[in-house]
């Protein structure tokens, strides 16, 4: 039968209050136990002398006997002074897992891939804006005076029908225009 020295949880819901207590390791964490040796109520402060309080020199008798205490109990009674418990070191306590390695993986890609788009964009040289505002003032004075002269020989439903194809036709020619020169000056 191997004993430990162990926490048995008590209180109510969200208020715990521990006995340590000496019980068979096999037997449930709340259930029967040899004896009580001390309590702990974590809800108190750290520096409250009711915290952590033992029976010394039974939790030394069971301690002598083979009771093993377990790792929170072990820390407690570090703290007394009654059992030295060894430093523990763990180099990898502050590493993130392997997921959260692969996310950042991932999302350091995705950076570099965008850091690289916006270099060949910042490379590639930027198409000049075109002066369309003006041809379009171009092609208005154009038709003003023709579209006076209608005006004055036809009643003024026939010259809005008259300004409307006028106006497409002007529209269709100066982009195709546009695309014409595009085309000399990149040949």
């Amino acid at each position: 039968m191997s004993v430990s020295l162990r926490l048995s949880r008590g209180g109510s819901k969200k208020r715990p209050y521990y006995k340590i207590v000496i019980a068979n390791s096999r037997a449930p964490r709340d259930g029967k136990y040899l004896e009580q040796v001390g309590t702990y109520n974590p809800l108190l402060a750290k520096d409250d002398a009711n915290r952590v309080r033992l029976v010394e020199d039974r939790v030394r008798y069971w301690i002598g006997v083979g009771a093993q205490p377990t790792d929170r109990v072990a820390r407690l009674l570090d703290k007394a002074g009654i059992v030295e418990r060894p430093a523990t070191n763990n180099p990898n306590k502050a590493e993130p897992g392997k997921k959260a390695k692969d996310r950042a993986e991932d999302k350091a890609k995705k950076a570099e891939e965008a850091a690289e788009a916006a270099a060949a964009a910042a490379a590639a040289p930027a198409p000049e804006p075109e002066p369309v505002v003006e041809e379009v003032a171009e092609v208005e004075a154009e038709e003003t005076p023709a579209a006076e002269a209608v005006a004055e020989e036809a009643p003024a439903v026939e010259a809005v029908a008259e300004e409307t194809p006028a106006a497409e036709a002007a529209a269709e020619e100066a982009p195709a225009a546009e695309a014409a020169s595009e085309e000399q000056a990149e040949g």
